[in-house]
């Protein structure tokens, strides 16, 4: 099933209306598509090289977007509907933990999940959740969605074929690493302040009894 919802989300490159989807999976990606929009990307990147840099913009903007519509999720509804989405994507357990993250380094969180396999979704709905403040949340939004696209789309307008063709072979190995990229993403955190060894150890323990609004 995943392999046929990353070939239909990848052949929206050859679409007429290629913006529009690329725009479209950002977006809903932000707060609960699993596949990532950055294949999607490169495929138009190397398709329109001179364009690239509008394409990493749409797509920054978008996810930006979607990240505020994740973060309304967990403000208003999480429990009809962002704590749904977050156990069908098994993010449920790594929950108590992005909070608790959230709560201890609030921007760095969100710039470190933009830029890292830190699923984004997880980040903005659990972000609404703890009530985050609004500004910073969409600021750091932007600088981590906008240093992954407008980086994307540089590397694929310089490498393309070969990175393509090293998704497509390897899809599935790749699925199977990106759990072991989270835990190395939460590590990053870890490195965020030289005296934070305390919080890193209390968010590693975090339970749904410890992130109550």
């Amino acid at each position: 099933m995943l392999r046929s919802l990353y070939d239909w989300t990848m052949a929206k490159a050859a679409h007429r209306h290629a913006e529009r989807w690329l725009a479209f999976f950002c977006f809903i990606e932000a707060f609960f598509f699993p596949i990532p929009p950055h294949p999607l990307l490169g495929l138009m990147c190397l398709a329109e090289p001179k364009k690239a840099v509008r394409f990493g913009l749409i797509a920054t903007a978008a996810s930006v977007i979607g990240g505020l519509f994740g973060y309304a999720l967990g403000y208003f509804l999480y429990e009809a509907v962002g704590a749904v989405i977050l156990s069908g994507l098994g993010l449920a357990e790594a929950f108590p933990k992005a909070a608790c993250y959230l709560r201890e380094y609030d921007v760095e969180v969100i710039i470190i999940a933009g830029t890292t396999p830190i699923p984004f979704k997880l980040l903005t709905i659990t972000a609404g959740f703890i009530e985050m403040a609004l500004v910073p949340f969409i600021l750091a939004s932007i600088a981590g969605r906008a240093t992954i696209f407008l980086g994307v789309g540089i590397l694929f307008r310089l490498f393309g074929t070969p990175i393509k063709a090293f998704i497509d072979k390897y899809l599935g190995l790749l699925t199977a690493l990106f759990g072991v990229l989270i835990v190395a993403g939460f590590i990053a955190l870890a490195l965020v302040g030289g005296d934070a060894k305390q919080s890193n150890e209390k968010c590693e323990l975090a339970t749904m009894a410890d992130i109550g609004k």
